[in-house]
């Protein structure tokens, strides 16, 4: 029993002035994202033979794509776009990473596209709906995200620009994912070349209203070579690159590159090309590219659905939470129902973000009041 107690005393007796201990918060959450894993999904779009398999291939040093067969130019023309999807864990020093990446094989090959991008559009949708679906069923615990978190959109480098499926693809798209520009197959121009072609491009989406994923601004107490390494990515884009999954010996050292008559050319050295830019800029603002999807797009998609729902219209195609109110109960009733249901989850969010804000504030006003009594 005294053992017990002495126990017990140690560990309230520690020296603990001015020291609550919530500083230890984010370790927490760093052991607890660590164990559950990271999720993601990337779309990659643009004609083929851009180099999109390789591309991907290079930058998770995987091989998503095995079987693949490429069919004749005249399968090609009549074939539609399809959605196809390849899942793969990556583990990194004890990190796992479930990494999605949404093909889009037969983009751009038919001789009229006009309408090329609706399926795409389609399945952006189809996710959205099904996380909507079950984020509001029962089992809200193990809910796999499925919605598209980044699109990198390949641009040929033979044009003097973009092409008006380009601006079409890119403006459609641009409200329901985050939209990065990439010039495929950089090692055709010359480093004026694409000086000229990315300004060209960046003119283009400019001047069409085209929302590109823009990293976010740099807070003040941020580290300096952490602001330079965000400016030289802005300055970037479109990224430039080139994808390789060879590797070269050069001079007793083997780099993954291309080998030309001319010479060699190393993917991730920046002096060639922005291959590790662009790897730079995904795994460092992951966090933030899915912080987007999920507050801008998918509520955005969200909002839409509920106010489908509330005004008793029709909600087809997906089955989504409206969809299943509207089949349990005639009349519309369980719709509002349903809508109510949301609405009161997200005030009680609201109200535990306050209690927490409130805590925290009572905390730290504690914490002063002990350090002022100590001085």
């Amino acid at each position: 029993m005294g053992e017990s107690t002495k126990s017990y005393s140690s560990l309230t007796t520690q020296e603990t002035s001015g020291y609550v201990g919530f500083a230890n918060l984010p370790n927490q959450v760093h052991r607890k994202s660590v164990k559950k894993g990271f999720e993601f999904t990337l779309m990659v779009a643009g004609e083929s033979g851009l180099g999109k398999s390789t591309l991907i291939n290079s930058l998770f040093l995987t091989d998503l794509y095995p079987d693949r067969v490429i069919p004749p130019a005249a399968e090609r023309l009549k074939r539609t776009v399809q959605i196809e999807s390849s899942t793969v864990e990556i583990e990194e020093r004890g990190v796992k990473l479930r990494l999605t990446v949404v093909d889009t094989p037969g983009y751009g090959d038919a001789i009229d596209n006009s309408d090329s991008f609706q399926q795409i559009i389609k399945y952006i949708d189809d996710q959205f709906e099904r996380y909507l679906k079950d984020e509001s069923g029962l089992n809200r615990k193990n809910i796999i995200d499925n919605r598209v978190h980044c699109c990198f959109y390949f641009i040929s480098p033979y044009g003097h620009g973009l092409k008006p499926l380009d601006i079409d693809f890119m403006k459609k798209l641009s409200n329901k994912v985050s939209v990065v520009p990439v010039i495929a197959k950089a090692d055709c121009l010359t480093m004026k070349e694409i000086v000229s072609l990315k300004r060209r491009i960046l003119d283009e989406i400019h001047e069409n209203g085209i929302k590109i994923y823009s990293l976010p601004e740099c807070d003040s107490d941020e580290d300096e070579d952490y602001k330079v390494q965000v400016q030289q990515l802005k300055d970037s884009i479109p990224f430039a690159v080139i994808g390789a999954n060879a590797m070269v010996e050069v001079a007793g050292k083997k780099i993954r590159g291309r080998q030309y008559p001319w010479g060699i050319v190393d993917i991730e050295n920046p002096d060639h090309c922005d291959f590790i830019k662009l790897r730079t800029m995904l795994i460092t603002h992951m966090q933030d590219l899915q912080e987007v999807t999920h507050d801008l797009h998918y509520e955005n998609f969200r909002s839409q659905r509920l106010s489908t729902a509330g005004r008793g219209g029709a909600v087809g195609g997906g089955g989504g939470a409206g969809a299943i109110a509207a089949a349990a109960s005639p009349g519309g009733a369980a719709i509002d129902a349903t809508e109510q249901k949301l609405l009161e989850k997200d005030a009680e969010l609201r109200r535990m973000q306050e209690m927490l804000a409130r805590m925290q504030e009572q905390m730290k006003q504690q914490s002063t009041t002990n350090l002022a009594a100590n001085f």
